[in-house]
């Protein structure tokens, strides 16, 4: 299992792109965190912007298409898409997100 982490300009992103991702089962669960504050350098220039941050649970086997999916939906040229594995859960956890994706 992985947990992927996405940041979105705003509320409406988040919550089309966690829609599709949850419904085409791509993943079993999305969480949505406001108002995270993002500092970086994007082609040059020092950007400071207001974004949310996406928490999916997905597994390995379903992250390309879901790589694939968030591009498609997101509006940034180069979105924020890393993953890191989930290496302890409960078994009950685990089990609904298995049954969850497709």
């Amino acid at each position: 299992m992985l947990i992927v982490y996405c940041t979105v300009p705003n509320e409406d992103v988040a919550q089309a792109i966690s829609r599709i991702l949850v419904m085409e089962g791509l993943c079993a669960c999305v969480n949505q965190i406001p108002k995270v504050v993002s500092y970086y350098l994007y082609e040059g220039e020092f950007c400071e912007d207001d974004e949310l941050l996406l928490i999916i649970k997905t597994s390995q086997v379903n992250y390309l298409a879901l790589e694939k999916r968030i591009k498609e939906l997101h509006p940034y040229k180069v979105p924020e898409i890393i993953a890191s594995p989930l290496s302890e859960g409960s078994t009950e956890y685990l089990s609904w997100m298995q049954k969850s994706l497709r």
